[in-house]
C-alpha cells in the first residue's frame, strides 16, 4: 500500500471513529435531559448509509446519522468518503485539480441545533481532500440563538474559543490567530453585515509539509470538540426558556440558513460532487423565521 493510500485508510479510520464517540455523548445528554424541560423518550440516531454514483461505479459513499430527540431537536452527525472526478467548471476551483479532475475526499459534519435557545447550536466539520495535492479543512463554530449570548464575552464563547486555541497552540502558537480571524471572515453574512455567531476556528488548503502534524492537528481539533460541546450542553440544558426566547432562536436559525445556501463551501462542495443531498441538507433547523 502506497504512503498515499494508508494515510486514506488513518484519516477515514478517525473521522468514523470521532462520529461514533460523538454519536454517544450526545445520546448520554438526551438521556440525562431533565424530564420537567424535555418530556418523552430519548431520541437515538438512526444511521442511515447512502452511495456515491450509479450502481455501476463505485465512488464511495457515506453515513448520515440523525437524531430528532427532546434536548436535541435536530441533530446530524455524517461521515462520508467519495472518489470520482470534478466538472470542468469546478475543477478550476480546486487546488490540484485544473490538469487532473480527479479527487478523494474524506470527513465529518455535524450540526446540532437545541429544542433550548438557551443551549447554543454549534456546528464541526473536519475533512482531508486528496487531488494532484492534498490537505486538510474544517472547523467549529458556536451559533448561540439569545441575543445575550451573541458576544465574546459570555462564559459559552470564553470557553469554546480557549478549548479551540489550546488545540491550536499544541502545534503553532501563530494558528489560532489566524484561523480564529479566517472564521470570523468566513462565517460572516455580508448582505446582513453581521456574523453568523460567536465563531471559532476555520482552516482550508491546511499543509504544512508535515502530513503526520496535520493530521494530528486535525484530531486535536475533533477532540476538543468533543471535549467542550457536551459541557457546554450539560451546563446549560437544566435552564429554563419562555416562548419569546424561542421566538429569538427560530430568528437566528433563519440567519443560519441564509449562510448556508448563499455562502457556505461545504454545502457547494457536497451539491458539486454528487454528494447525499439529505446528508448536505440536513443541516437546515427544523423551525426557523423571518420576521
Amino acid at each position: 500500500m502506497s504512503d498515499i493510500e494508508a494515510r486514506k485508510v488513518k484519516a477515514r479510520t478517525w473521522f468514523e471513529s470521532l462520529r461514533d464517540r460523538i454519536m454517544a455523548a450526545f445520546e448520554a445528554l438526551e438521556s440525562q435531559a431533565p424530564a420537567a424541560l424535555y418530556p418523552g423518550e430519548a431520541g437515538r440516531f438512526v444511521k442511515t448509509p447512502w452511495k456515491r454514483g450509479d450502481a455501476g461505479h463505485d465512488e464511495g459513499g457515506g453515513v448520515m446519522g440523525m437524531m430528532r430527540g427532546r434536548l436535541f431537536e435536530k441533530v446530524g452527525v455524517h461521515t462520508s468518503t467519495v472518489h470520482g472526478e470534478f466538472s470542468p467548471e469546478f475543477a478550476r476551483q480546486i487546488p490540484g485539480a485544473a490538469d487532473d479532475p480527479r479527487f478523494w475526499a474524506s470527513g465529518i459534519s455535524l450540526i446540532a441545533h437545541m429544542r433550548n435557545p438557551r443551549v447554543p447550536a454549534v456546528h464541526m466539520n473536519t475533512r482531508m481532500i486528496v487531488t494532484t495535492k492534498g490537505w486538510f479543512g474544517g472547523g467549529a463554530d458556536l451559533n448561540p440563538t439569545l441575543d445575550a449570548a451573541r458576544n465574546a464575552g459570555h462564559p459559552d464563547a470564553v470557553d469554546f474559543h480557549a478549548r479551540m486555541k489550546a488545540a491550536c497552540d499544541g502545534f503553532d502558537p501563530a494558528w489560532y490567530d489566524r484561523y480564529r480571524q479566517w472564521a470570523d471572515e468566513y462565517f460572516w453574512l455580508a448582505h446582513r453585515g453581521e456574523p453568523r455567531g460567536v465563531g471559532g476556528i476555520f482552516y482550508d488548503h491546511h499543509d504544512s509539509g508535515d502530513w503526520e502534524k496535520d493530521f494530528a492537528f486535525t484530531r486535536a481539533v475533533g477532540e476538543a470538540f468533543l471535549d467542550i460541546q457536551p459541557r457546554i450542553i450539560a451546563r446549560r440544558m437544566g435552564e429554563a426558556w419562555t416562548n419569546a426566547e424561542r421566538h429569538q432562536q427560530a430568528k437566528w436559525r433563519g440567519r443560519y440558513v441564509e449562510f448556508n445556501l448563499l455562502y457556505d463551501r461545504g454545502t457547494t462542495f457536497g451539491l458539486k460532487t454528487g454528494g447525499n443531498v439529505e446528508s448536505i441538507l440536513s443541516s437546515m433547523p427544523p423551525v426557523a423565521e423571518w420576521p
